[in-house]
């Protein structure tokens, strides 16, 4: 069985993110497993003499081989590059503490993925999945507030859990939310997700505990986990008949492609979004003109007649 992290590097390393960087507990959790992922490498290739403060050892070869062995096995770039930015992060605080002196990881890259567009729900979509008839029951109106607000907002799923019913402004149709590094944004609340809010905040006692300040809770009346949301809307999506996975992360997609799409205003998503880099934002002008290709190629005649002199060639080759 690999041996953990060594105790003195753990504990002080994420004391240190948790409590100066303030990071949330789902990055942390990443960069356990990544760097657990490092040390259990660098353990089978029994790099260290010793264990007590062996991070000096670790040498630019050592972490080059850590990254070839993790796309040999099948690890994604957009994950190894992770790992590499948890491991360059940890040694500036080794460096900081005295426990090393350089950065073993400094200028390695990650292998390049193939760049995925962002899957979203098309407008016939997300009106079966947000304008059926729904129960009056307590959790209907949870599910569907839920829906309604991630599709109206964009907010990542980890802002919705957080949420506490403070954050909620009606007269002014917004609310707050906590974002990456601890990052406050206001964000606006379309009608519809008002309105299902409303329902939702007319029955939540009859769920939620009296001390319980969050806005979702479960069955049990606390404050609802991110997989029990992943669950529910994937559930929500087959009781609806939605012939599209329906998961939080899709819903953000397709906010910011309709805004995009309607808007034209790449710094105003980007600011929606809570991104820090406008490039991540980016991502959603390829969407929209992968539409725009997807509708030229159905309409222009040009284009038909193109499509069709290809099916001919293939069917010759047949």
């Amino acid at each position: 069985m690999t041996a953990e992290l060594p105790d003195q590097a753990r504990s002080g390393f994420f004391a240190y993110l948790s409590a100066e960087r303030q990071l949330s507990p789902h990055t942390l959790n990443n960069y356990r497993r990544d760097l657990q992922r490092l040390w259990e490498y660098l353990q089978s290739q029994q790099i260290f003499s010793f264990n007590e403060s062996p991070w000096h050892e670790v040498l630019p070869q050592h972490i080059r081989g850590f990254v070839a062995t993790a796309h040999h096995q099948g690890l994604g770039g957009k994950s190894i590059q992770r790992a590499l930015s948890a491991t360059r992060t940890f040694y500036k605080y080794l460096h900081r503490e005295g426990l090393a002196t350089a950065d073993p990881a400094a200028g390695i890259r990650a292998p390049k993925s193939p760049k995925r567009l962002p899957k979203t729900l098309d407008p016939d979509q997300l009106t079966g999945l947000l304008d059926k008839p729904l129960g009056n029951d307590p959790l209907s109106c949870r599910d569907h507030a839920m829906v309604e607000l991630l599709y109206s907002s964009g907010m990542r799923l980890a802002e919705l859990v957080s949420l506490d019913v403070y954050d909620l402004d009606f007269q002014d149709a917004s609310l707050r939310v906590t974002g990456k590094g601890r990052k406050e944004r206001l964000l606006p609340i379309g009608r519809k997700a008002m309105d299902a809010l409303e329902r939702w905040l007319a029955c939540r006692d009859k769920l939620a505990r009296p001390d319980e300040m969050a806005v979702f809770v479960s069955q049990r009346g606390r404050r609802i986990s991110a997989r029990s949301v992943q669950l529910r809307l994937a559930r929500w999506g087959d009781y609806q008949g939605s012939d599209s996975r329906v998961y939080p992360h899709r819903l953000r997609h397709s906010f910011a492609s309709d805004m995009l799409a309607s808007s034209g205003d790449l710094r105003a998503v980007q600011e929606l979004l809570g991104h820090s880099d406008i490039a991540t934002t980016q991502v959603y002008t390829h969407l929209d003109f992968q539409h725009l290709l997807d509708v030229y190629d159905q309409a222009h005649p040009r284009a038909k007649r193109q499509s069709a002199r290809k099916k001919h060639k293939q069917d010759s080759n047949d």
